[in-house]
């Protein structure tokens, strides 16, 4: 896996909820790289959040991301900004930049503070591990309840230049974002505009990390944040910079599919495909009140093809449709048409398909040219004993 130009990592273990771990991570751009940060609207929002929104607001070029696991650093009031910021001082002195240079992204357990001492202990530990780690490392040390880390890196040619990009998550729960999920980090080594680098990154987020949903949730602390350094100039011309955000769209998307794969307990990937709506937004009402239901997340969990479960939810979703013009398939198969039922003995027509670990979900309005599209996962008794001693 190439890493872009322009950037190096390190790791350390903080034992800020883990033990036997790395916790800390570093993404250092010694020369500065142009920043985007695309951030979570919930309301309650966690003070790395407002810290690095300062952050941008502020400075055209960063220098670091600074990443913790296990605590989210949330609904810490004004001490939560001030340890926030005096962990950015601490970083800024042993790196010799300015705090401002440096963005954090925090995750984990929301309500807890931090422990300076701890703190101080892993920004020396960064220190001494910096260049020595591997970006491998780095998404192992951000996750929480991931199974496993997350990375999808890419290679173009643009204006006769190799281009590499490189994205890494983490996320399994509380994932029903508005705006993005999760933390992600997406690095780069074109030159590029920043107004256009910003413009790329919601446009990415929009069609990737915008259309995921494992429990119904938006987290206080969900962050994407890109970085691309510069290192590869060039004059790219318009078909150069449409190639560049494919890529960056095509890499938020693999983080994001890998996110719901990895949805915690989660047995299936579900594709939910809205056809001919009306509005976009109803649309996506409908998308989004589907793939949140309990009720049809564990149908699929249970391999059962109870499509009165998702007719239910689709007639409350406050879209506007004729139903009896709705046709839903489950693959290629039509179970539901014309206000009944099209299949006597569903069961034995679908026990195949719904064993599938990947399914798709079509239902098509017949009332418009919108389309929406959403991954989802299922909902598993796992999900409930994990979710029950989070914090434990």
């Amino acid at each position: 896996m190439k890493v872009p130009k322009g950037f190096l990592f390190s790791t350390a273990q903080g034992s800020f909820k883990y033990q036997d771990r790395d916790d800390l991570a570093l993404i250092y751009a010694p020369e500065g790289a142009v920043p985007a940060g695309v951030f979570t609207q919930n309301v309650f929002q966690a003070a790395p959040v407002l810290v690095a929104k300062k952050h941008l607001s502020q400075c055209n070029l960063i220098n670091a991301i600074l990443i913790n696991a296990g605590q989210a650093n949330a609904c810490t009031g004004e001490k939560g900004i001030q340890d926030c910021e005096e962990t950015l001082r601490l970083l800024s002195k042993t790196l010799e930049i300015s705090p401002e240079f440096i963005l954090p992204a925090s995750t984990g357990v929301i309500g807890e503070f931090f422990d300076l001492k701890k703190w101080e202990k892993a920004i020396l530990e960064l220190r001494e591990n910096l260049g020595k780690v591997d970006v491998g490392k780095v998404a192992r040390a951000i996750m929480t309840t991931d199974k496993y880390p997350k990375l999808v890196s890419k290679c173009l040619t643009l204006d006769n230049k190799e281009v590499h990009l490189l994205g890494l998550a983490k996320g399994a729960g509380m994932i029903a974002p508005n705006m993005a999920t999760m933390l992600g980090f997406i690095l780069c080594d074109a030159e590029v505009d920043r107004s256009w680098w910003q413009s790329c990154l919601v446009e990415a987020v929009e069609t990737s990390f915008n259309r995921i949903c494992v429990d119904g949730d938006t987290s206080t602390n969900d962050t994407v944040l890109a970085l691309s350094s510069g290192k590869v100039k060039g004059s790219f011309c318009e078909d150069d910079l449409y190639r560049l955000k494919k890529a960056v769209k095509e890499i938020c998307f693999e983080l994001a599919r890998l996110i719901v794969q990895d949805g915690e307990g989660a047995s299936k990937i579900i594709n939910l495909t809205i056809k001919k709506a009306k509005t976009r937004q109803d649309a996506r009402n409908i998308a989004t009140t589907i793939a949140t239901s309990p009720l049809v997340k564990t149908a699929f969990f249970g391999e059962d093809p109870n499509w009165g479960r998702i007719v239910a939810a689709l007639g409350r979703s406050n879209a506007s449709f004729d139903p009896q013009k709705i046709r839903l398939f489950f693959g290629d198969i039509e179970v539901f048409g014309c206000g009944v039922a099209k299949l006597e003995d569903i069961d034995v027509w679908l026990q195949g398909y719904m064993q599938k670990k990947e399914l798709d979900l079509v239902i098509d309005l017949g009332a418009g040219e919108e389309e929406y599209f959403i991954l989802f996962s299922d909902l598993t008794f796992d999900y409930v004993k994990l979710n029950g001693s989070y914090r434990s």
